[in-house]
């Protein structure tokens, strides 16, 4: 009997809303890298080796990078990682000094166009203060909605179970009582 695991969190809660950094979205993309090819035609980037990819204060880290541009000038980007390890992302976000949002998975899309954030397989996401995880989520896959803050965690992709990925797991921590 297949099971399939879906947990939809909205982290928002008692700390109100605090989206990515507005600022990264008018920023240039820079790409750091071993090697870069550019199709202009296609208008489509690929960087391997030790890639690093900032936008503002979005830093995406994995061994092979594809970029795309579509007509209207979005940006899409594709992070593999090599074998055995995890493509990384860390972003700022609005509402705190020192707030953030990271996550790694052996696969990560971003989507320029919507702000979302696609980890798949090994995918995990905290929301920092500081160095400090404040909510932690596991699954196989997490979608994340920077503009909104809303994550989906689930253990299949594309509607097909995961075999082995167990069940999903989160952790929240409590929120501090605001002063009175």
């Amino acid at each position: 009997m297949k099971r399939i695991f879906f947990l939809s969190l909205l982290l928002l809660g008692a700390i109100g809303v605090a989206h990515a950094e507005k600022a990264d979205s008018e920023k240039p993309t820079l790409i750091d890298s071993d090697t870069l090819t550019y199709d202009d035609v296609k208008q489509v980037n690929v960087a391997t080796g030790n890639v690093v990819l900032t936008r503002g204060t979005l830093i995406m880290k994995a061994d092979r990078v594809v970029v795309t541009t579509d007509p209207s000038g979005y940006q899409f980007a594709t992070l593999y990682a090599d074998p055995g390890k995890l493509a990384t992302f860390r972003q700022k976000r609005d509402g705190g000094p020192d707030l953030w949002i990271d996550g790694h998975a052996e696969r990560i899309e971003y989507d320029g166009k919507t702000e979302i954030t696609k980890l798949f397989s090994k995918a995990q996401m905290r929301r920092l203060q500081g160095d400090k995880p404040t909510d932690e989520v596991n699954g196989e896959f997490i979608s994340y909605d920077s503009r909104t803050e809303f994550y989906s965690v689930n253990n299949t992709v594309n509607g097909v179970s995961q075999p082995g990925a167990g069940r999903i797991r989160a952790v929240i921590q409590p929120r501090p009582k605001a002063p009175q």
